[in-house]
């Protein structure tokens, strides 16, 4: 038998190589590329930190959203310029100082007429400095809210994120502070506001025990340090213990008159 004999009827046991081009008829099969492999795990790799950042970026777009609103609601409903809770060296709950009572919608992003609360995935908060007779520092915290049923800690409404006042001391270095109230209410990456100037910072890094009562900030503390104002994250159990991350998107900050 010819060797062209013995070709052909090959081809006729095999239909499929009737059909295979003629890179592929001259080489043998091989293994998978290792670099084509490894690429593709690269590539892998890269969605989750893309998905990540783009959360992040569509957060802080939100969020300038819903503090412009907070700014335009804070201004609606005035402040009580003769509270006694206003002060040129420290802090106030809005809710506390507030001239007409807020709704507790009001809070909420998108403030939509709604009684489905899973609708509502964003919150704000703001706290109020004295700086003239009719102008006030105000500082907006905006955070989002994970789960219905979900339980922060403080006492104006525990169905929501609302800043809360923590003692803190001098740490070692000026970049750093020592929390003598809840530590848990503090870790990385939170941001936390000077409870007497309404300076702002990012923690940076809350070191390990035995010294997870300290925190690193991103810069130089300014002036002497009493107390910060931090949004805590949600809270679960008896005694309440903080265990979920933080809500916390961003702060912002303006001088307002009333």
């Amino acid at each position: 038998m010819t060797e062209k004999t013995q070709d052909a009827r090959r081809k006729a046991q095999d239909p499929a190589s009737l059909f295979a081009s003629p890179w592929q008829a001259s080489r043998e099969p091989r293994a998978t590329s290792p670099g084509f492999s490894l690429g593709m795990l690269f590539i892998a790799g890269v969605f989750p930190v893309s998905i990540h950042f783009t959360t992040i970026a569509s957060e802080r777009t939100i969020a300038a959203i819903v503090a412009d609103e907070a700014f335009a609601k804070i201004k609606l409903y005035g402040v009580n310029l003769s509270d006694s809770d206003l002060s040129y060296v420290s802090q106030a709950n809005y809710e506390d100082v507030n001239l007409l009572p807020v709704p507790a919608s009001e809070f909420a992003y998108p403030s939509i007429p709604t009684t489905d609360p899973a609708l509502r995935k964003y919150w704000w908060s703001a706290i109020c400095r004295r700086v003239s007779t009719d102008e006030l520092q105000v500082t907006v915290f905006i955070s989002r809210k994970a789960g219905t049923a979900t339980v922060y800690p403080n006492l104006v409404d525990t169905g929501r994120p609302v800043a809360v006042l923590l003692s803190v001391t001098t740490g070692s270095k000026n970049d750093e502070l020592s929390v003598t109230g809840n530590k848990g209410y503090v870790g990385d990456g939170c941001i936390v506001v000077d409870d007497g100037t309404g300076q702002i910072y990012r923690v940076l890094e809350k070191y390990k025990s035995p010294n997870d009562n300290v925190i690193r900030l991103d810069k130089d503390w300014q002036g002497i340090p009493s107390a910060i104002w931090v949004i805590p994250p949600p809270v679960a159990g008896t005694p309440p213990v903080p265990n979920g991350r933080y809500p916390c998107i961003a702060v912002y900050q303006k001088v307002m008159s009333f």
